[in-house]
């Protein structure tokens, strides 16, 4: 049975680029974007043909902002998609927004294009840290964008930003009661991180700033999931919460290691063609994936054929970020219908066992709460003991 296919389409433009951001997203004083309907329906159209005949079960609009777009864009993005594939009836249509492009009207009309769902960008909820975080919309234009969300949305969720400089858990538990009263089915809360090449990465070289330590980051972390689980709207990943039924069906693609296109500058996919599962990148520069579109019908950077090996850990790195893991008999068939204790050598799962890291039945490969807090270094173990089996 073939399976079913995500599809990613990528708006790589924002108003301004924000501090913490390593995002593939650029800000232009002016684009032509009907030139960029164009570019990204000669693209899809790439990737339609290729996988022609799948089951589509979900869409996301990622960026950049996609919410700057015109829905007459996204419209005649998604009458393309039953001409190539075939969609579920709960076809999932995402769309990321910030507070400053969400007007009624537009998100009206998005709706009417087909979108059943948005992200909206709030990050905070206090002036003082929207500033800090770079952000050009206020704690009022968040609130408005979020009713605005909720009107003509059935589906909703939005972003928030924790672990920043000088936060105390008392003050975090505060804006997250606020946020849980604001929401609807689905909140993505995220410890600030500083990535490289980002104008934070710079800052806090300069020690312009701290983020929290180890011990706070903790504690913010846990009473983060003690108020989720409260709420009912308990982690179903490792950043993302939900009440039953309201998890990010596109997003639940990646961790699951299903098959997904990706359309649009610096976009990833991973399909399988012919039972070999392939990577792809985009070109990641607008104007430059653009020209190669138009003179080649896709802009692809790499196509990459992945080895057994790379499979394996590309499932094993993304399904443990879910609260349910992995399907023990799913990884173990990945490594050749070997033992999961065969595949990890130096007792390497005893030990993570032992530690009360990761729970390991006839049925999942799941970690523990404690575990993961601890995921990049539970990982990092599993992979230094992997035993040379592929």
């Amino acid at each position: 049975m073939t399976q079913a296919l995500a599809l990613y389409i990528h708006w790589p433009f924002c108003l301004s680029k924000c501090p913490y951001c390593d995002f593939n997203s650029h800000v232009r004083e002016r684009i032509d974007e009907s030139l960029w309907q164009e570019t990204l329906l000669k693209e899809l159209n790439y990737f339609g043909q290729l996988t022609q005949g799948r089951s589509l079960k979900s869409v996301f609009f990622g960026g950049g902002t996609p919410s700057l777009m015109s829905p007459k864009t996204v419209e005649a993005l998604l009458n393309q998609l039953s001409g190539y594939w075939q969609l579920q009836e709960d076809l999932e249509i995402t769309l990321e927004a910030n507070p400053t492009s969400i007007e009624a009207n537009k998100f009206r009309d998005f709706r009417s294009a087909g979108v059943n769902r948005v992200s909206v960008g709030i990050q905070a909820l206090q002036d003082q840290d929207l500033k800090f975080l770079g952000r050009t919309h206020g704690r009022e234009d968040a609130l408005k964008a979020l009713t605005i969300a909720r009107n003509i949305f059935d589906r909703f969720s939005f972003d928030l930003i924790y672990a920043r400089p000088q936060q105390t858990v008392k003050q975090w538990q505060e804006e997250l009661t606020e946020a849980l009263s604001l929401a609807q089915g689905h909140l993505s809360l995220y410890q600030l991180t500083i990535e490289q090449g980002t104008a934070f990465y710079t800052a806090h070289q300069r020690k312009d700033f701290a983020i929290p330590d180890d011990h706070l980051a903790a504690d913010l972390y846990e009473a983060t999931q003690e108020m989720m689980e409260k709420a009912g709207l308990p982690a179903y990943e490792i950043s993302n919460h939900a009440r039953l039924g309201q998890e990010s069906r596109h997003n639940l693609a990646y961790w699951q290691g299903e098959d997904y296109a990706g359309v649009g500058p610096g976009a990833h996919g991973r399909l399988t063609l012919d039972n070999d599962k392939f990577a792809f990148k985009g070109v990641r520069a607008p104007e430059v994936w653009m020209k190669a579109v138009l003179e080649r019908e896709h802009g692809t950077d790499e196509k990459v054929k992945l080895s057994a090996e790379e499979v394996f850990t590309e499932r094993l790195m993304m399904g443990l970020r879910l609260r349910k893991g992995i399907p023990r008999k799913e990884l173990e068939n990945l490594a050749g219908r070997r033992n999961l204790n065969e595949v990890f050598q130096n007792s390497a799962l005893e030990t993570l066992e032992s530690e009360n890291l990761i729970r390991l039945n006839e049925s999942d490969f799941t970690l523990t709460s404690r575990g993961l807090q601890r995921l990049n270094a539970i990982l990092n173990f599993l992979l230094r003991n992997l035993a040379p089996i592929f």
